[in-house]
Parts: C-alpha cells; sequence; structure tokens
C-alpha cells in the first residue's frame, strides 16, 4: 500500500489551525455511514461563535455557532444516509477566513487529506484513491487517527469586503432570501469533494501526482483528442483541461442517469445571413437565470450593436437613444459587459423592443458563463457569448445600415443534446480556458441544466440533494467506488 498527504481542494465561488475547543459529533443516518465532524475553530469562533440568534427554518440553534453545527448535521445525514461503509467518514471543520472581495467570495473548499493506492480492496492497481473511498474498499481505517477530510468555510461572508450583506442562511429549509447563500448546499458541495468528487492530477500542467493516476483519470474523456486522461501525456492532459465543453465523463451510473436529470436540449446560438462571412456557424452560450429560457422553438432576428460609449462598445446601463432605440426595435441587441447588472441591461433594451440580448464579455475566457440576476419583467432570451466571439460579431456589423445587419442571430437549442452533455450523452466536466485552479476538471459544466450541485458556482435553484432525479453527485461517486 502506498499512501502520501494531499492538500488540493476544490472551491465553491460566488459571483467560491487553531486546536482550543476540539470535540467531535458522531452524526449517523439510516446506518448507512457516519460522519463525524471535528470542530477545529477556537473558543468564540466559528462553531464556537456565542453571538445570540433566533431559530430560522427549521434550525433551532440560539447562538450562531449552534446553527452552523446543526446546519453541518443536517447535510452531513444527508451523505451519511445516501453513503455505504463499515469505516467512519471524519471531517475536520473549521470557519476561516477565505478569499474574498465586496462582489465575490470563496464560500468554502474541501478535500481528502490523504490519498492511497494499491490497498486491499482497490480496483486499480498503481491509482491513487481518496481517503474516505480507500477505507470504503478497504474495509478498514488506512491511517488511525486522521481526519479523512479536511474542509473550511467562509467566516467573513456577508461582512463589509466579503460579498457585501451576502451572509449564510443556516435555516434547513432552503429558503432563504434572495441575497443569502445557503450554507447547506455549500456543506453539500463541499463534503462532496472531500469524498472524492476530484482528480488528484494536476490539471495546469497534467502532471500525475507522484507519477501515478487518480481512479478519476480513468472515466475523463477528451472528445477531441478521442483519449482517456490515464492514456495521456502530460502536455495532453493540460490541453484537455482548457479545452471547453470537450471533457466528458464516461462512468456507467452517471451516464445511465444523464436522461432522467439533464434537461433535452443545450443553449446555442446560430449566426447565419448575406453579411455574416466569417462569423457563420454555431456559438457557446452562457444562458441567463432571468427572461425566458431558450427553447425548441427559436428566437430569430438581425442582430444589432448597441452603441453608447465613446470608443465603441454598448453598456445599455441607461435607457438607449433614439438612434439605438430604432437600431434594435424588432432585432436582437449585442451589448457589452460591464458598469452594471445584467438584468439592467436586458430591461433597457426590451424597453426599446429588442426581441433578445447578446452580452458580448469583456474578458477573455471560454466558454462564457452564465448570466445572473433576477427580474420577473424581463421577457426576452438573453445569453453571453465569449469576448472573441463579440469581437468576431462585431467585425462582420461594421458596414450595417442604421436599421439593418445581414447578420442573422438564432437563439435556441440543440435538441439533439442535453444540457450539459456531450452528443453521446455523457456528461461534460468545467474545462475553462483558461484554466481555474480549484474548479477546472473537478465540476460539473457550467451549461449543465437544471443546474447541478457540483458546479463550480452556487445557484439559487439547487435543492438539498445529491441523487436522481435532481443531481448526478452520487453517481458519479459510484463510478469511483462509493
Amino acid at each position: 500500500m502506498t499512501r502520501s498527504s494531499f492538500t488540493a481542494v476544490g472551491r465553491l465561488l460566488v459571483g467560491s489551525a487553531l486546536c482550543l475547543g476540539l470535540s467531535g459529533w458522531a452524526l449517523q443516518a439510516e446506518a448507512a455511514a457516519t460522519i463525524t465532524i471535528t470542530n477545529a475553530n477556537g473558543a468564540g469562533v466559528g462553531f464556537n461563535d456565542p453571538t445570540p440568534v433566533a431559530p430560522v427554518g427549521g434550525n433551532t440553534g440560539t447562538t450562531l455557532g449552534q446553527q452552523r453545527l446543526i446546519a453541518f448535521q443536517f447535510a452531513a445525514n444527508i451523505w451519511g444516509a445516501t453513503l455505504t461503509s463499515t469505516q467512519t467518514i471524519n471531517i475536520k471543520a473549521q470557519f476561516t477566513a477565505l478569499t474574498c472581495t465586496s462582489t465575490g467570495a470563496v464560500l468554502g473548499s474541501a478535500g481528502a487529506t490523504e490519498v492511497f493506492s494499491d490497498f486491499t480492496g482497490a480496483v486499480k492497481p498503481g491509482t491513487w484513491y481518496p481517503f474516505a473511498l480507500a477505507n470504503k474498499l478497504s474495509g478498514v481505517d488506512q491511517d488511525p487517527g486522521v481526519p479523512q477530510i479536511n474542509a473550511n468555510f467562509n467566516v467573513n461572508l456577508g461582512k463589509p469586503g466579503c460579498l457585501d450583506g451576502s451572509f449564510f442562511y443556516l435555516g434547513l429549509d432552503n429558503n432563504g432570501a434572495a441575497t443569502d447563500i445557503d450554507l447547506v448546499t455549500v456543506l453539500l458541495h463541499e463534503f462532496g469533494h472531500g469524498l472524492g468528487f476530484q482528480t488528484f492530477t494536476d490539471g495546469s500542467d497534467g502532471t500525475q501526482f507522484f507519477d501515478m493516476p487518480s481512479i478519476w483519470d480513468y472515466f475523463m474523456f477528451d472528445n477531441t483528442a478521442g483519449k482517456s486522461w490515464v492514456s495521456m501525456t502530460n502536455a495532453e492532459r493540460a490541453a484537455s483541461a482548457i479545452n471547453p465543453r470537450a471533457l466528458a465523463w464516461t462512468g456507467t451510473n452517471v451516464s445511465n442517469a444523464v436522461p432522467g436529470v439533464l434537461s433535452s436540449g443545450t443553449p446555442r446560438m446560430n449566426i447565419t445571413g448575406p453579411a455574416a462571412g466569417a462569423a457563420v456557424g454555431d456559438y457557446s452560450v452562457g444562458s441567463a437565470s432571468f427572461g425566458p429560457p431558450l427553447g425548441a422553438v427559436p428566437v430569430v432576428g438581425q442582430l444589432m450593436p448597441v452603441v453608447d460609449q465613446a470608443n465603441g462598445t454598448g453598456l445599455a446601463c441607461t435607457p438607449l437613444s433614439v438612434s439605438n432605440a430604432l437600431a434594435v426595435k424588432g432585432r436582437m441587441a449585442l451589448v457589452d459587459r460591464g458598469s452594471c447588472t445584467f438584468v439592467v441591461k436586458a430591461a433597457n433594451v426590451q424597453a426599446a423592443g429588442a426581441i433578445g440580448m447578446i452580452v458580448a464579455d469583456n474578458a477573455a475566457g471560454s466558454p462564457p458563463p452564465g448570466l445572473g440576476g433576477t427580474d420577473a419583467s424581463i421577457v426576452i432570451p438573453a445569453v453571453r457569448i465569449s469576448q472573441a466571439d463579440g469581437v468576431k460579431l462585431k467585425a462582420q456589423l461594421v458596414k450595417r445600415s442604421r436599421t439593418a445587419s445581414g447578420v442573422i442571430a438564432n437563439l435556441g437549442v440543440n435538441t439533439s443534446q442535453r444540457a450539459g452533455a456531450d452528443l453521446l450523452g455523457r456528461a461534460l466536466l468545467y474545462t475553462p480556458n483558461p484554466f481555474q485552479g480549484g474548479s477546472s476538471v473537478s465540476h460539473w459544466d457550467t451549461i449543465a441544466a437544471p443546474n447541478q450541485l457540483m458546479e463550480p458556482a452556487i445557484n439559487r435553484d439547487l435543492q438539498h440533494a445529491v441523487v436522481p432525479p435532481a443531481d448526478l453527485t452520487f453517481r458519479l461517486l459510484q463510478d469511483i467506488g462509493w
């Protein structure tokens, strides 16, 4: 048997040791698996915070620390009732300062503390398994007295400078205010990483941990290269990790569950028209959380840019001028990201008569993320495209007239492909370009619909579930041996 400590973690974003007072709580559900939480916070901090609070959403704790613990127990019970293992799973947990700005934050991070290979019960020789899974497969604790998972959660969330005003919602009913972050959802996500929803191969350069593959690597298949990660060179793996929407999970349990979990029809934008030239073709898009979802009946119209800035860009952060309104009325409005929220832009182009909105990103990267926000008054579809694709489209719009471009945008779905899966029905992993440490490869792609627990960013429509028909997380863990 070989073992090694492992420090990489999966992070959850939004926008993702003191030893005083240590104690443990045994959390057991349905006798399937026992999960214990070890409190690594000091006196008066995190789980030990004495700040009085009122019970909320089924959480009966009367101090902030108590409510945090109860939320942990609730999430642990969900996983405990789902997993099967004779070996206790211990999670060392603490609330601590994590990366923050006023508009974004790392909510939590977690991962296996050690990895093991060539133990009794290992299915693949010369392969790294996460600590808790190695214990399950072997039936013995591979390193007694050591926690299997280490987890950290953002103690400053909601305070000035740390996603201002957006606090963890500690209720158990997933019914917090629109500005809150549901803690149970975050816990389920991070516990999933610690249980094995991660590779131990370095996606940034493709190197394997101590020259051995992770059990994950057997199930990651690059559709462009036509290879799984275990068959690739370091350079090929590094290229695969930044190959947007081309890395598929081939595990049977996930693939069999995809039709019952992911929606039929993956979002797409198609460009045609007599003036489209080099811009003709299909485009990757990020869907909006507001407005109508893209459907089998497409919304089609000429593409016209909003131009309201001296540098030729169009932010649409204020009501459109007469000339811009004339240009987009009855047409697709192309606007630029920046300066105001996406729902403000959508409301302004909608008021001007646009039938849809396409937002060109203002930073390099692919695939384009979704458009966040909530506004029930938005009735036109909206998508985001990459900065590079925005440049390509604008080049074809230079010779437009005031009311016509000859470039036709078609917003709809590809009904032959599920949202978050490849054409063969295999779930897609998150492989943005450029590489995102802590997020790339060890999450589902953000185009999945409905949203999945193990995407790299939190979504408000997530349920407290890790199994179908809501979620694919446990099916992936089953593929690697759970």
